[in-house]
């Protein structure tokens, strides 16, 4: 009879359910150049609620957890910071995946300036979609808009038990009339909506009155407060973010009920000078926080009842296992 073997160092039991309970031991990643291998993604396109194709780039390690990376406003799976987390977590052997919310990037739709309970859905099509692959989806990461998704996520689905704010913002009605101008309001209600323009007074994104009323309408003081206790959230944050303030990242750790803030001294919103700090402090705490008591995905509870999992003092090695370096497998 085929039997999985824990390794029996790292092996925890729960207090309450006495069911075993599995864990890694993390090694701290050192700052570094990282660098992806093109021969390990595949374009992936999965479709949301609306029918609309969701485009993202799948780095497949071999794990059978997958991390799934979400881009901030008027951003997309390529900017820099998401990029490089997905390279450093190439790196440390664990998969994930960056896509374009809909209306940004590659995918199809239009592009909204609220709208975040949206993008929340279209994150859950894209957990749904690995979930049918058989994977495991242990965790999402956001920056900035896509920070406030996760959240935002977690307080709507209660699947993902490690979730990362990278610099969300707490209060939505906040930092609008840097984007809009003063008199916003004014001008919206007249017009019923406002053009955008970039620097070089071209037009870039059309911001209407419905969807700056969607954006003010999204509470995150609420919603964080409906995080399920057994959720870890980790909150980075940049000290001279001049975009989003620090205190932001203050005030979600006054009341998500397990949380993690690390702040990053002198880092800047898109981290220009601080990459590898980013990375660092965020694929840690996902390497630490695997598989730890009451983090444990059902799909890997399903696996241990498949395999029959016992607990033995005995160290074996086999790097074939989906849970490798956590399961090692033998016949008894």
């Amino acid at each position: 009879m085929d039997t999985v073997v824990l390794n029996a160092q790292s092996l925890l039991f729960n207090s309450h359910s006495q069911l075993p309970l599995l864990t890694r031991r993390s090694r701290t990643i050192k700052p570094l150049n990282y660098t992806i291998n093109m021969s390990l993604q595949q374009r992936i396109v999965v479709p949301n609620k609306h029918g609309e194709k969701l485009v993202g780039i799948f780095h497949d390690s071999g794990s059978k957890d997958v991390v799934v990376l979400c881009h901030g406003f008027r951003s997309t799976k390529e900017a820099t910071s998401i990029v490089n987390l997905a390279a450093a977590f190439e790196n440390a052997r664990i998969s994930s995946f960056r896509f374009d919310f809909s209306g940004n990037g590659e995918s199809d739709g239009t592009f909204q300036y609220g709208h975040y309970w949206k993008e929340a859905d279209d994150l859950h099509a894209v957990t749904q979609y690995f979930r049918g692959l058989n994977r495991v989806v242990a965790a999402i990461v956001g920056h900035s808009k896509g920070g406030g998704v996760v959240l935002l996520y977690a307080s709507k689905y209660d699947d993902v038990k490690l979730v990362v704010n990278i610099s969300g913002r707490y209060d939505l009605k906040a930092g609008v009339e840097e984007r809009l101008g003063k008199d916003y309001m004014e001008r919206i209600k007249k017009d019923g909506f406002i053009d955008v323009k970039n620097k070089s007074v071209n037009f870039n994104y059309r911001v209407t009155e419905e969807s700056l009323m969607d954006r003010f309408g999204t509470n995150m003081h609420e919603a964080c407060l409906n995080i399920d206790k057994d959720c870890r959230v980790l909150t980075v944050h940049g000290s001279s973010d001049t975009v989003i303030p620090v205190q932001d990242a203050l005030e979600f750790a006054k009341i998500i009920p397990i949380h993690k803030l690390h702040i990053i001294e002198g880092a800047d919103h898109p981290y220009t000078k601080h990459q590898d700090e980013l990375t660092s402090v965020v694929v840690n705490f996902i390497k630490e926080n695997l598989h730890q008591d009451g983090v444990i995905p059902k799909e890997y509870l399903n696996l241990m009842v498949q395999w029959e999992v016992v607990a033995v003092p005995t160290i074996l090695e086999h790097s074939n296992c989906p849970m490798s370096n956590v399961l090692t497998s033998t016949t008894i």
